[in-house]
């Protein structure tokens, strides 16, 4: 194989199927690109974009996916990075190229990815060539640090989820340890919450317990007792008076009868003629 056969071997480092080209507004501040500025008027193309690696040089190509057509092309130069792609300041997904035509002319266009993804392996793309380009240099003057003596080029490794697959998580629940109100009553924060249990109640719960009996010697409950006695032999004694009629009867008699008859005496004592 001639030096000329090594030059002219590329390698693809990236391939990604649809992308979109916009015609972006020259740069307003010097900080850099928005894409929020882009209008979906101003979006010019679409297709493939493929990067390649020829040698010490990387190249972004916008290729029609039908034909192969180039439609434009961007050269990163060992070092020329920054300057040749840009992100935009607003997305992840969005960029700047530098794009040129092989004559000195050049110019700057917006190119946006449709996945988040997409936009990460382009990235790891574009350093994976520098750190090949870097660690050739360091091979061929015989210079090797060691941060990069053990870095090997690998492809970007997908850890997206597949469809179907799903991940277990086994999270162990920490017994409360409190012992203030909180926790007696099941509100220290440990999950569910504890259900407070009460003793039935006793058998005699529905009658009425009877008053302790007052000391013997206590002269408040020996007058209690007296009247209460009092009370209750006066009490038939009335009765009975109330529920005999002869009573009332001989009573009447007595007041109304003497009284009769002292007048009838008086009278006829009066019709007689006094010797």
């Amino acid at each position: 194989m001639s030096f000329d056969e090594e030059d002219s071997i590329e390698h693809t480092l990236l391939v990604v199927r649809e992308v979109s080209v916009f015609k972006i507004p020259p740069r307003s501040t010097s900080g850099g690109y928005k894409c929020g500025e882009w209008l979906q008027s101003d979006k010019i193309w679409s297709g493939r974009l493929r990067v390649v690696s020829c040698k010490d040089r990387c190249e972004i190509r916008l290729e029609d996916p039908n034909s192969g057509e180039l439609f434009a092309a961007c050269f990163i130069h060992p070092g020329q990075r920054e300057s040749s792609v840009e992100p935009a300041l607003d997305s992840s997904r969005y960029f700047v190229l530098k794009i040129e035509d092989g004559n000195g002319k050049h110019a700057f266009i917006g190119l946006g990815f449709n996945e988040r993804n997409e936009a990460f392996d382009f990235n790891v793309a574009l350093s994976d060539h520098e750190k090949h380009v870097r660690r050739e240099n360091e091979k061929e003057t015989g210079e090797t640090s060691d941060s990069d003596s053990h870095i090997d080029i690998h492809p970007a490794v997908n850890h997206r989820l597949k469809e179907g697959e799903t991940i277990r998580i086994n999270v162990k629940h920490k017994p409360s340890s409190g012992t203030g109100m909180l926790s007696a009553a099941g509100l220290s924060g440990s999950g569910k919450p504890k259900t407070l249990s009460l003793a039935p109640p006793p058998s005699g719960a529905g009658k009425i317990r009877s008053p302790l009996p007052p000391p013997p010697n206590d002269p408040v409950a020996a007058r209690l007792a007296s009247t209460s006695q009092g009370v209750g032999q006066r009490a038939p004694k009335e009765n009975m008076k109330q529920t005999n009629p002869s009573t009332y009867f001989s009573q009447l008699e007595r007041n109304h009868l003497p009284a009769t008859g002292s007048g009838s005496t008086k009278t006829t004592a009066s019709g007689w003629a006094a010797f």
